[in-house]
């Protein structure tokens, strides 16, 4: 077999998938009676489009066709030079003409079928493959209707992305990896399998030539860096409305990118917004992060805080599904066990609690949680009925699971004696964080559903969720708390918003676990900010009135929390209250007993920070470290424009210095 043969069923081999489509592109080149003589393939860039026009082809020749392949980059638009270079297909019977790239033939569309299809010779076939849908007029044409039919080419499934990695010859335990990141997309298959691990037993990520490749190709050129930034957004939130842009962009800009984004081919256009394919969401964010990492943390930041405000100005039947569009920013940062996801649970209602109501919960309590649990949902009901959020199956009326997050500013006695979970939370309160006033507390106390597990379902979802909603829509909320009897599937998975186990109580037998945070150290605000971070560092939201600090913190933590506690102590530098909530304000950098820890940590910073310039390489770094930070440049663009540096060159400077800082810092 000669080089085109081998070429040719390497290619076929790796065709994986695309049954149906295949299907249709076999009977037009059959000559079945009812097949149609055009065909229109559409889907984003790296989707397979060519890869099926190459396939047709290739049935074509073995079927003795002749084959006109023409790329519609190299025809400009030209009415004559296209039907120059498809002059075949009008002369000689069967020819099989494909245009691959036909979306830059966009201008000719109506005149190729108006004027230049009709005149095609007997038999003959056309393919054609673009990114964007056809125009509407071939099948508002009765007479084209019957003749013409539009392939949506889609993302392969899991199974079949598996298949094409595997005849690629990517070891089992890697697939996952490379389709998660590929979604779908036969480019990003291919490049990802391309690039094997640098080490075996490590997880793989994309290397910065595949994700220049991947932007150069599912992208491609772009009008301008506005346009970039609305992608960058479009990246990261779960779904992009004009509100959101509107927040992150500014209004003038908004305005002029959402209508272009719901033209592009790879954004699905849903009544609820606009969702990037999955490989140009995965590549997109991936080679910002790679790029310009603080850029990357700073659209995280300003959707973050956009999400913020969209579950504040939810309606309460709302507020969840806010919710869920905000946690999706962290769908990769509890690693494969993370207990949630981002997914709507039409399935479920999450409603206020009716009377009738009532003794079913107590019911369920005392099924899964003992008599004890049972007469405090009991004395809760009565108490604050407000405070309870139902669940039941769509159409049924019947509750399944419930939880309540209570409201208290004042410790009553009857409260204590009803419930011991909430007179442990005074206890703590009283001891540690006392309120001030205006100041109340906020329970989660209840998380309830069939069996008594708390493990991870769409149920103990919605419950999450109206949780966080509850505490970003709060007034005044000084304190707050959840209890999980669960609390070794919880736990670490609490600590990464900042809610540490302080108690554990005995409620009849059974030990329910509390954990807290301390809004008054890290406010809501501040806390989405904070979460947005791509490495932000674990603030302390609970006070430790008997705890001096720890003189070897510093050293005990991992080097990334550390130089994460540096990075933000920089960042919040002309942010009081932030800088006050700093994880290194409790580290050897600040003597203990401080009368102003914080006033101690900008020195301990500082003083290493004018070392760095007495070295002579450092001096730059120092300059640019310092405009950015210390001084405060508006941007990073900025700052490189006052030192009068390019760009990447501001750029190096400042990653050394970030570096030569934390070195410092750490070796004390």
């Amino acid at each position: 077999m000669g080089l085109a043969g081998r070429l040719a069923a390497a290619r076929a081999g790796a065709l994986v998938g695309r049954e149906a489509e295949r299907a249709v592109l076999d009977r037009m080149l059959s000559g079945a009676a009812d097949a149609p003589l055009v065909a229109h393939l559409r889907g984003p860039g790296g989707i397979g489009k060519s890869a099926l026009l190459r396939y047709a082809a290739g049935q074509a020749e073995l079927a003795g066709r002749r084959v006109v392949h023409l790329d519609g980059r190299f025809l400009d638009g030209d009415p004559r030079r296209l039907e120059e270079a498809a002059a075949p297909a009008c002369a000689e019977a069967g020819t099989v003409l494909l245009i691959d790239t036909f979306e830059q033939c966009r201008p000719l569309e109506a005149w190729l079928r108006e004027a230049f299809l009709p005149r095609l010779a007997d038999h003959a076939v056309v393919i054609l493959a673009g990114r964007p849908a056809p125009d509407a007029e071939w099948t508002l044409d009765p007479g084209w209707a019957h003749l013409f039919t539009a392939l949506a080419v889609r993302p392969l499934d899991a199974d079949r992305s598996h298949a094409l990695l595997a005849a690629r010859g990517v070891p089992a335990e890697h697939r996952g990896a490379y389709a998660a990141f590929a979604g779908g997309s036969t480019l990003a298959l291919s490049l990802a399998a391309s690039v094997p691990a640098a080490d075996p037993g490590a997880p793989w990520e994309p290397t910065g030539d595949v994700l220049t490749t991947l932007v150069e190709r599912l992208v491609g050129d772009l009008p301008s860096a506005v346009h970039r930034r609305a992608l960058e957004v479009v990246a990261q939130a779960y779904v992009t409305r004009e509100p959101l842009l509107r927040a992150v962009l500014g209004d003038e800009a908004a305005a002029a990118v959402f209508s272009w984004l719901r033209h592009l081919p790879y954004i699905e256009v849903t009544p609820e917004g606009l969702h990037p394919h999955d490989a140009v969401r995965a590549t997109l964010a991936a080679d910002l992060r790679r790029r310009d990492p603080e850029r990357y943390d700073d659209v995280r930041v300003r959707v973050s805080l956009a999400a913020l405000r969209a579950v504040r100005g939810a309606s309460d039947a709302d507020a969840p599904l806010r919710v869920a569009e905000w946690m999706y920013l962290f769908r990769h940062q509890g690693g494969p066990e993370h207990p949630y996801d981002h997914r709507a649970h039409p399935h479920l209602e999450d409603t206020p609690l009716r009377p009738e109501d009532v003794p079913g919960l107590v019911r369920m309590a005392e099924e899964t949680q003992g008599p004890a649990s049972a007469a405090a949902v009991a004395h809760w009901v009565v108490r604050q009925p407000e405070a309870f959020r139902v669940h039941r199956r769509a159409g049924s009326a019947t509750p399944v699971s419930f939880m309540a997050v209570l409201r208290l500013d004042t410790p009553l006695p009857e409260d204590r004696t009803a419930d011991p979970v909430v007179a442990a939370v005074w206890d703590l309160v009283e001891t540690a964080a006392p309120l001030g006033p205006g100041e109340h507390l906020g329970i989660r106390r209840f998380a309830l559903q069939p069996g008594g597990h708390q493990r991870p379902s769409p149920l103990m979802e919605l419950i999450g969720r109206r949780t966080i909603g509850e505490e970003m829509r709060a007034h005044g909320r000084a304190v707050t708390f959840t209890v999980f009897e669960d609390a070794d599937r919880w736990r670490r998975y609490l600590a990464g918003p900042g809610m540490p186990q302080l108690a554990a109580v005995d409620v009849g037998g059974r030990r329910p676990y509390v954990f807290g945070r301390d809004w008054r150290r890290q406010t809501v605000d501040e806390w989405v900010q904070h979460r947005a971070r791509a490495t932000s560092a674990p603030v302390a939201t609970w006070p430790t009135a008997s705890a001096a600090p720890d003189p070897d913190r510093a050293a005990r933590l991992p080097r990334p929390a550390f130089a994460e506690g540096v990075l933000e102590a920089l960042r919040t530098w002309h942010t009081p209250r932030a800088f006050a909530t700093n994880v290194l304000l409790n580290s050897r950098l600040v003597p203990p007993g401080s009368p102003d820890p914080a006033a101690d940590l900008r020195d301990a910073v500082l003083t290493p920070l004018d070392a760095i310039r007495t070295d002579p390489a450092g001096v730059k770094a120092h300059e640019a470290l310092t405009a950015t930070y210390i001084t405060a440049s508006r941007t990073h663009r900025s700052a490189a424009r006052r030192l009068g540096v390019p760009y990447g060159t501001y750029r190096r400077h400042l990653a050394l210095a970030k570096e030569r800082l934390v070195e410092r810092l750490l070796r004390g």
